[in-house]
């Protein structure tokens, strides 16, 4: 293959006021294309790929429905700390919203709703969208 186009001769002009120049290309050295095969990213050292992430492999061997996970809606801190309260049987203070305070021990809970005993007054199940916060209850209960 030839790296030079050869032009017209001299004396023919395309343009007024231009003439034909010859066109030189620099020969440059061009790797051979695998079509048809997948490109191996590790090869080139100097940048790793967005997509290379340690032993994982290549981004575009994973599926598309592998891709990373949204995190758990419920990270269980709240059970953790409501069994805990219950076991000890810890007494505790249970401001709502609206600013009242119920003194009780949570007797149980599940996903809307705490049963809070109470010592000489009814037990309540009190909605859980209703609480503002609970603290132990320090007067009570061990110091």
């Amino acid at each position: 293959m030839k790296d030079t186009i050869e032009s017209l001769p001299a004396e023919r002009t395309l343009e007024p006021g231009f003439s034909n120049r010859k066109l030189i290309r620099p020969t440059l050295a061009r790797p051979e294309h695998n079509h048809g095969q997948p490109n191996d990213r590790r090869e080139r050292s100097d940048r790793p790929d967005r997509g290379d992430r340690g032993d994982r492999g290549d981004r575009n061997d994973r599926p598309a429905a592998a891709r990373k996970q949204a995190p758990p809606e419920q990270t269980n801190a709240e059970s953790f700390y409501y069994q805990k309260q219950m076991q000890s049987k810890t007494p505790v203070v249970v401001v709502l919203h609206d600013g009242e305070e119920v003194h009780g021990v949570i007797e149980w809970y599940d996903k809307n709703c705490i049963k809070v005993n109470r010592t000489g007054a009814p037990n309540l199940m009190i909605y859980k969208p209703a609480i503002k916060y609970i603290f132990k209850d320090e007067e009570n209960g061990r110091k």
